[in-house]
């Protein structure tokens, strides 16, 4: 035990309570989580982080995914080698091998904890945009919906580039489509300075395809302040996406929030390809929710829809047709669900849904200034 007492890492195991102590005081006081925190130790540690991982435009945190279980085989090769080659001392390996997972895990948590946890805790963007959030008529919806439809047809006849079928293509290449979304979040934070400062732009992944078994799109990655877009997607998924994954980088984690902010980043931005796939976005979300209250008012609206869109549409149902109800995909929703009630989204993966309160209400004041 006196060999064990000599290992200073073991100290760290004290990153865990520590992590807890700040998890509570963010859960009892959104003033802490947003003043002392999100505007000011997250916003400066973040962007520090952020301008070092966004020097190389590869993802560190896909390295680091595809590195780790080799390092993983690699370390427990040599446990058991050790414990085979001096059995006398299988108790102090083993002992030490407990404490290692312990004070890794401990400073994985307390790095989640300081560089994104807290901001589920914050307060709503709503806060800042100044959305009365209330219950919406049904006549409300349909007028969102269709205002939304009218957008994308406008936007999608100005698309610069189409597939031979007639679907939606990006014009240029994925790695300058990030760097003008990052410039639509920098432009958005014009009218929201919350979303100031200098970050990396979102990161195309190399495996890509892989991830689409998860049914994901993107993901932000606190430990490296990376925003990581599945580029495997539709074409026209793709920008939105970018945007969503921007808004997390900028301490915005709630998945309604993350999907609202890439809505005004796109619609402000002067770039018709961000556009397009914001209102897209925007409209599947108010068409859905439309469908599951009057379907004669959704297929009303539904017929509008230009060819256009509709090939579009087409084309990004039969890409997901392929990923859903698989095992892989089944169990991913099973832990992104577990994580997002954990911290404080307590729909879970229907979070991804609440994005329609803040449309209707930009819908409402939007209405009321006409």
């Amino acid at each position: 035990m006196k060999e064990l007492s000599k290992l200073k890492r073991i100290y760290l195991i004290l990153l865990t309570p520590l992590s807890l102590i700040l998890i509570l005081f963010a859960r009892k006081s959104a003033f802490f989580a947003e003043q002392i925190y999100a505007l000011r130790i997250y916003k400066y540690i973040s962007q520090f982080i952020s301008i070092i991982t966004g020097i190389l435009p590869i993802s560190l945190a896909e390295i680091a995914v595809i590195a780790l279980p080799v390092i993983i085989i690699v370390l427990i090769i040599r446990f058991i080698y050790r414990i085979l080659t001096d059995k006398d001392r299988w108790k102090i390996y083993l002992a030490r091998a407990a404490i290692n997972v312990g004070v890794a895990g401990s400073v994985l948590l307390f790095s989640f904890t300081l560089l994104g946890g807290l901001n589920y805790y914050r307060y709503p963007f709503s806060y800042y945009s100044n959305l009365e959030i209330k219950e919406s008529s049904l006549e409300e919806l349909y007028g969102l919906t269709k205002y939304l439809a009218h957008q994308a047809n406008d936007l999608r006849s100005k698309i610069p580039m189409e597939d031979e079928n007639g679907i939606f293509k990006l014009s240029v290449s994925k790695y300058k489509l990030a760097r003008e979304a990052n410039q639509a979040m920098r432009k958005l934070s014009g009218k929201y300075p919350v979303l100031s400062g200098r970050y990396g732009q979102p990161k195309p992944l190399m495996l890509s395809a892989l991830m689409s078994y998860t049914e994901t799109t993107g993901i932000f990655i606190p430990f490296t302040v990376e925003a990581n877009v599945n580029v495997d997607i539709p074409d026209y998924s793709i920008p939105f996406t970018m945007l969503h994954e921007l808004a997390h980088q900028r301490g915005f984690m709630r998945e309604d929030e993350a999907n609202f902010i890439a809505y005004l980043a796109g619609i402000s931005s002067e770039n018709t390809e961000l556009m397009y796939s914001s209102v897209m976005h925007a409209l599947i979300t108010a068409g859905n929710a439309l469908y599951g209250q009057n379907v004669d008012m959704y297929f009303e609206i539904r017929d509008m829809f230009s060819l256009g869109v509709v090939k579009d549409l087409r084309a990004n149902n039969e890409y997901w047709a392929k990923y859903e109800d698989t095992v892989v995909s089944t169990v991913s929703n099973k832990i992104n669900d577990t994580y997002l009630k954990a911290n404080a989204q307590v729909d879970g993966v229907k979070s991804y849904g609440r994005m329609l309160d803040l449309l209707l209400a930009m819908y409402r004041t939007q209405q009321d200034s006409n």
